[in-house]
């Protein structure tokens, strides 16, 4: 028989969005479990790239002081085609309060979010626990079904939160529909010694036709390579053998190639990202709401994956509380809370969704005359502060400025007080 579990709210997925999520109801007084499979954090991750926006929600949450040892601030972005830059930027040029993104490992951030979530009564965490099945009500999901190493548990909640990214099952199980639109190229990611002609502080993308790879620094004095290749082409590149892979760096970055040649000596030491996106017309059914990835997968594109799932967190726990705390059953002031949740986020989603497909087909030029006007229209960004401020605000300082303007509250839970306890997830 199943062992038994009741919380106001089951999360599914213990990554930035699900912990971030489960931290601010936690500190609301909500009964809050999540599910996560794994057993630590200790794992690779290719999301490392923490957008300014999201650095500043971390600063807001009493997160990134936790973390901030482990960062390493990039202050400038370079894109060059054919060798030659064609667009600059520096973020210390925009009057924000957090101007810089930065690269976070995710392991440290979510043993920090993990952390600061365990300390308060109404927070559990099912390590090495994975979602099988969800329970119903009728028409209306009620928890889930769990599978932990000495068996299954039943997770009654009035709210199951998918966040359990770009693949998520609990959007599968609960018949969501979506719309998966793959994109004309995968990604082969590994790490590499930084170049000593190079700064730790620069975010380069380098162009050669239709080939382009992304150079970002990471801690300690790494960077993080991606480079394209056609969809569903790995198996023809790993067929040619590593050197294949050291002839493309070459080509886009030869100060990199001598340390990817020593450190990158086999196809074990890269991993493989398809990119596509996923639209979902509607982010929640009755009893389930969608974040993240699950809701809106992205590109790797400026980092915007981790950014907009950190901040769906931010907008929907608020929300969820309230719809809690009133009398009688809260059922039809969540589906309430869920559609303001979606109402308020899809805009900015689609702007970022929107940037990131025009620069994928921009990437993916070839002939002579599409390649000159794709520099023509990155070099005349580059010479006017008006376009790049408008268009890197877009991606990069969306959630500040429109706090700033008063067109955004931000409403986070206060961390200087402890929640009321309400006798915690009850076994």
């Amino acid at each position: 028989m199943a062992a038994a579990v009741s919380a106001q709210v089951c999360v599914v997925g213990g990554g930035p969005a699900g912990l971030t999520l489960a931290l601010e109801l936690a500190r609301r007084g909500v009964e809050v479990v999540v599910v996560e499979q794994s057993a630590h954090f200790d794992r690779s991750f290719r999301g490392e790239s923490i957008s300014p926006d999201s650095v500043w929600l971390l600063k807001q949450l009493g997160i990134l002081g936790k973390v901030e040892d482990q960062t390493l601030v990039t202050r400038r972005m370079e894109i060059t085609d054919a060798g030659r830059t064609v667009l600059s930027a520096d973020f210390s040029r925009f009057d924000q309060p957090c101007p810089y993104p930065m690269e976070l490992p995710q392991p440290p951030l979510l043993d920090a979010l993990a952390e600061e979530a365990g300390a308060l009564p109404t927070f559990r965490m099912l390590r090495r626990a994975k979602a099988v099945r969800l329970l119903t009500e009728g028409t209306r999901v009620s928890g889930v079904v769990a599978q932990l190493p000495d068996g299954p548990v039943e997770i009654s909640a009035a709210l199951t939160v998918a966040a359990d990214g770009r693949f998520s099952k609990v959007r599968e199980m609960a018949g969501i529909d979506y719309t998966k639109i793959p994109l004309e190229r995968d990604f082969v990611w590994f790490k590499a010694p930084m170049p000593k002609e190079w700064d730790l502080h620069t975010y380069r993308v380098r162009i050669l036709g239709d080939r382009h790879g992304l150079f970002i620094p990471t801690v300690p004095d790494l960077v993080r390579i991606g480079f394209n290749i056609p969809k569903g082409g790995l198996r023809e590149l790993r067929a040619q053998g590593i050197g294949a892979l050291h002839a493309r760096i070459d080509a886009l970055a030869p100060q990199a190639g001598p340390g990817v040649r020593e450190h990158v000596t086999s196809w074990s030491d890269t991993s493989m990202l398809d990119i596509f996106t996923t639209v979902v017309p509607k982010w929640w059914r009755p009893g389930v709401a969608l974040i993240g990835d699950a809701a809106h997968t992205l590109t790797p594109v400026l980092g915007q994956g981790v950014n907009h799932a950190i901040i769906d967190a931010v907008t929907l726990a608020p929300l969820v509380a309230r719809a809690l705390k009133g009398g009688g059953a809260p059922d039809a002031r969540l589906d309430t809370a869920c559609t303001r949740f979606q109402s308020a986020r899809e805009a900015s989603v689609a702007t970022a969704r929107g940037l990131q497909l025009r620069q994928e087909k921009a990437f993916a030029l070839a002939s002579p005359v599409a390649v000159a006007l794709r520099r023509t229209a990155y070099r005349t960004v580059s010479a006017s502060d008006v376009l790049k401020r408008r268009i890197l605000s877009g991606v990069y300082y969306q959630l500040q400025q429109a706090v700033r303007d008063g067109r955004t509250r931000l409403d986070l839970a206060d961390r200087s007080a402890s929640p009321s306890p309400t006798g915690g997830p009850q076994s």
